[in-house]
């Protein structure tokens, strides 16, 4: 487990996240509302990203090489929103690494982050999966603990989209992203380190890809009521190189008992999966 990070939220981060993603809805942006701004519904990525980096340091520590860590790509992300971040947020969050698995191409590891305001109440639960490639696991695997909520079922029919958003990607949109969210891996901005990974050039954040179809699903699903979001998911495949565009495939709701399950994707200028398996839990109500 790392040490818990504490971050002061203010309206100027809340804003300057939103308007990374194009997202200028007036419950984001405006401070004159009576009842405040909100943050977005995957702004709790932003002070998770302390822990983040403190957990590979704690692999690090157990014995994971230097060369071995510069190796991890984010492969899933999992958050339970509990409620949205509000300006003068006192935020703690700490990180738990929950399993140790050998995958195809590497090691998976997720790590737990609980995201807690002053009082102490959940804000945030996040189930990151980050994919060592290349790395070996030594000794016996680490299932995920009990507690962790099962992965949403693979989409099968992807010919009926319930409705198709084309959304461009500007050749500035990682340092935008970056600036704003403050989460800062140069792989997204600096053409030097992203060659040396492997990669073509700089390319998107995957939390950036997966908050803008998140933007999309609250619109056009969400009444545009970002307070309805209860779980977002996706696993994180293709590149999205900048500039491009991607393709936000939502699939028709599926409602139940006091929720609606909306499974959707992301598609990237060649045409493959940036972001699959996308879930969005919305609340029927307020």
């Amino acid at each position: 487990m790392t040490d818990p990070v504490v971050h002061e939220v203010d309206a100027r981060w809340i804003m300057a996240y939103s308007a990374s993603l194009g997202d200028m809805q007036a419950c984001y942006l405006d401070t004159s509302r009576e009842v405040g701004i909100v943050a977005h519904p995957a702004f709790s990525i932003c002070p998770e990203w302390p822990v983040v980096e403190a957990s590979r340091d704690l692999l690090h520590r157990y014995g994971l090489a230097e060369e071995e860590r510069d190796r991890v790509v984010h492969g899933t992300h999992d958050v339970q929103v509990h409620r949205l971040v509000r300006p003068q947020d006192r935020l703690s969050s700490q990180a738990t690494i929950v399993s140790v698995e050998a995958k195809g191409p590497g090691a998976l590891v997720l790590v737990q982050i609980e995201t807690r305001d002053k009082r102490g109440q959940a804000v945030a639960t996040t189930v990151q999966g980050h994919l060592y490639r290349d790395v070996a696991v030594v000794g016996d695997p680490q299932p995920p603990c009990p507690g962790i909520p099962p992965r949403p079922a693979h989409i099968a029919d992807r010919s009926t989209p319930f409705r198709t958003i084309i959304r461009p990607i500007s050749a500035n949109a990682a340092h935008i992203y970056t600036e704003c969210a403050r989460i800062w891996n140069p792989v997204h901005t600096d053409v030097v380190v992203a060659k040396a990974a492997g990669l073509p050039d700089i390319i998107l954040h995957g939390s950036a890809t997966l908050a803008l179809a998140v933007s999309n699903v609250v619109e056009h699903v969400g009444g545009g009521e970002p307070s309805r979001v209860r779980r977002v998911c996706g696993s994180f495949r293709a590149i999205v190189r900048m500039p491009s565009t991607i393709e936000v495939n939502i699939y028709s709701p599926v409602q139940h008992a006091d929720a609606v399950d909306v499974r959707f994707e992301v598609i990237n200028a060649e045409g493959q999966p940036a972001v699959a398996d996308g879930l969005m839990t919305l609340a029927l109500t307020l």
